[in-house]
């Protein structure tokens, strides 16, 4: 009962959608040719003399003997489009579904196709039928919308192999639909948008997952960038350090250059101490702090000890290059 109703009603639906497409071309043999005759292009007729058959006439004009001769068959030599009428097929995993095809075949032996088979264009299209069953029937419903090139290919293959006696060339079979129940195609529409639904979910953790990747990258670039930057400051501060100390060994030695020393030292003393009483209530003082004048003499007590322990290292790697 559900079958046959799905059946019926995936018929009438095709009927709708047959009834401006090609047909078979159906060619009577002619009949009142009193002993002259023409084939048009494309076509042949196929001679009988007493019953038996004699030759096969092409696109020309010739000449027969009346009620000796007789045109017996005639047959168009062009791709003719042969439908397949839809029909219920049972896949491999069971499952019920309506299927159609087109097949393009050609008569390629006019005298097979008259004596082969009582109807070459009827056999193909049953064989056909058969065929595809067939082969639907090795395969699962997936397979069948993947493969079908494939089933289409062997198809023609067997045809191919079955029509020639009948002198029918199959040039190529299309199937146009495969209609599977109703019940089917909501699960497969479901199985379809889960699948869609699992490839934003992966795409969305996919995008996460790189922004997060981004942004530690970024993080990690700009640490890495701040840290050559403070480096690089250092390094700076360090070589501007060592330049004025450098400018300030050199000044000692020219004349006053102590002096100037000693008062670039006061001040410091005394900026120093200023600094401390505007940052603070509470201050730590030495106890000789009302007496610059010996905290200058200590600083520079410690720097000509500094500058004389200076040159003897000088002296001694001199004297170690001298002995080399």
């Amino acid at each position: 009962g559900g079958l046959s109703s799905f059946a019926n009603a995936a018929a009438e639906e095709k009927k709708k959608r047959r009834m401006n497409e090609s047909t078979v071309e159906k060619i009577v043999p002619p009949s009142n040719y009193f002993g002259f005759v023409v084939v048009p292009q494309q076509r042949a007729y196929v001679v009988e003399r007493l019953g038996k058959y004699h030759k096969t006439l092409e696109a020309d004009w010739y000449m027969l003997i009346p009620f000796v001769d007789k045109i017996a068959y005639a047959h168009s030599l062009k791709e003719q489009a042969l439908i397949i009428e839809s029909q219920a097929a049972i896949t491999k995993d069971n499952v019920t579904v309506m299927i159609d095809g087109v097949l393009y075949l050609k008569i390629t032996d006019p005298e097979k196709a008259s004596y082969g088979v009582s109807d070459a264009i009827a056999a193909a299209s049953a064989l056909a039928q058969t065929t595809t069953r067939s082969e639907i029937g090795k395969m699962t419903l997936d397979k069948t919308f993947e493969e079908r090139e494939s089933l289409n290919r062997t198809i023609v293959h067997i045809l191919n192999e079955a029509g020639e006696p009948w002198g029918i060339e199959c040039l190529r079979y299309e199937i146009r639909d495969i209609i599977p129940p109703q019940s089917v195609r909501e699960s497969m529409d479901q199985q379809a948008e889960a699948i869609r639904r699992k490839r934003v979910a992966i795409s969305e953790s996919e995008g996460m997952l790189q922004s997060d990747v981004n942004i530690a990258e970024g993080g990690k670039r700009a640490l890495e960038l701040k840290a050559e930057g403070e480096a690089s400051a250092i390094l700076m501060k360090a070589e501007a350090t060592a330049k004025a100390v450098r400018m300030i060994a050199e000044a000692v030695d020219k004349d006053g250059g102590e002096e100037a020393i000693a008062l670039r030292v006061a001040e410091q003393y005394l900026e120093a101490f200023g600094n401390i009483a505007k940052e603070s209530t509470t201050m730590m003082l030495p106890s000789n702090a009302a007496d610059p004048s010996s905290m200058v003499a200590q600083a520079m007590s410690m720097y000509r000890e500094i500058v004389v322990k200076q040159k003897k290292n000088d002296k001694k790697l001199d004297d170690e290059e001298d002995d080399l």
